[in-house]
């Protein structure tokens, strides 16, 4: 069973995992294994990325190539398709532009998703210097324990996942930023086209706004994910949660909120961020799943998937928790990394207060009640 059954049968039970602490070795710089890494079934996103850094690294032969990309990618993260390179590469690019498009299920309108960066921050003096870099596809398995890289000259170079490599790493990736807009963007024009996107905030003084004109609203003061590890190799985590009640009419409900400060796991932020929005629900009562795009969600599958589970619910008279309805939704297959789902929060209320641990165990938040008035 993998991590990510075992966490969502914990959620399914309501019951909070405990995390075990690993010891912590002295960190160390790997050498290159050169070896072949374990076979596995690559994904599109993967497929895509690793075609691209391939074309890279063989870009990177060129001198003028070198000191060009390698300067650029010192002073921050490049968009590929802007990159300067040759008119050939240029077109690839364009071409892998599309097919990543595709595979995230994302409008051609959505613009580029191709980014490159590099691994190590303290190496850049090496990198502007000209010191040939190797090029590498982000994972989307934050459980890999080797990384593929490729030198200029063609060739492979296997590295521990675990130890950051003393030679500069690029690595190519999706703009996790982008990429997520564009998401919820879409999912939000789906989920709204079927009639379950956010409750209307049209309501009466009985149904929670009062005669005062504001509604109550959750508010997070604080959030902090577990720490799990992931690989020096992958950059920072692009954090949504789904948020779902019961509107009205008894239909359930779905809010997609960004959450684009929660980079890094191990760290706790402080966003005053309204997260539930009771204007419009007929129980005083909602769930929230918090999730994460590494690189290799299909937005476009991920909301007919949510909306064909949301729409089958029927209203009984008494509050459903909604939260196993949208993990269920969510086949495994579609993703290669276990920790797109990252927790899950039964039941927040109007009077919820105080720090709420997600039911897998993987994160809290510091939640409070909040008045929205009326302008």
């Amino acid at each position: 069973m993998n991590p990510r059954t075992v966490r969502r049968a914990a959620v399914s039970l309501g019951i909070a995992v405990a995390t075990l602490t690993a010891a912590v070795a002295t960190p160390a710089y790997a050498r290159p294994v050169h070896s072949a890494p374990p076979a596995t079934a690559a994904g599109p996103v993967s497929t895509v990325l690793d075609g691209v850094a391939r074309q890279v690294a063989g870009a990177l032969a060129d001198e003028s190539a070198l000191r060009r990309l390698g300067a650029a990618v010192a002073a921050g993260p490049v968009d590929l398709l802007a990159a300067p390179v040759s008119g050939r590469l240029a077109g690839d690019l364009r071409a892998a532009n599309e097919r990543l498009l595709v595979a995230k299920g994302l409008p051609a309108g959505t613009g580029s998703l191709l980014r490159l960066r590099l691994a190590q921050p303290d190496l850049r003096a090496a990198l502007a210097r000209g010191e040939a870099p190797l090029v590498a596809a982000a994972p989307t398995d934050d459980s890999v324990a080797s990384v593929v890289a490729y030198d200029r000259s063609g060739g492979t170079v296997v590295l521990d996942a675990a130890r950051v490599p003393l030679r500069p790493v690029l690595v190519v990736e999706v703009d996790g930023e982008r990429a997520l807009s564009a998401g919820l963007a879409l999912m939000r024009e789906q989920l709204d086209a079927r009639g379950i996107g956010p409750a209307s905030s049209t309501r009466t003084a009985s149904a929670g706004l009062t005669a005062s004109g504001g509604y109550w609203a959750t508010k997070v003061d604080a959030v902090r994910l577990s720490d799990d590890q992931e690989p020096w190799i992958k950059g920072a985590a692009e954090i949504y949660t789904v948020v779902a009640g019961f509107g009205l009419d008894g239909r359930a409900k779905v809010d997609l909120v960004q959450m684009p400060y929660l980079d890094n796991d191990g760290t706790t932020y402080y966003p005053n961020q309204l997260l539930v929005h009771f204007s419009a629900y007929k129980y005083n009562l909602a769930d929230v799943v918090m999730m994460e795009d590494d690189g290799d969600t299909n937005y476009s599958a991920l909301v007919k998937a949510i909306a064909n589970a949301l729409l089958v619910i029927v209203d009984g008279g008494a509050y459903t928790p909604l939260v196993n309805a949208v993990l269920d939704a969510i086949p495994t297959s579609w993703y290669t990394d276990d920790p797109d789902f990252v927790d899950a929060w039964y039941t927040l209320s109007t009077t919820s207060s105080g720090r709420r641990y997600g039911a897998g165990g993987n994160g809290w938040m510091d939640v409070v009640p909040y008045w929205v008035s009326e302008l």
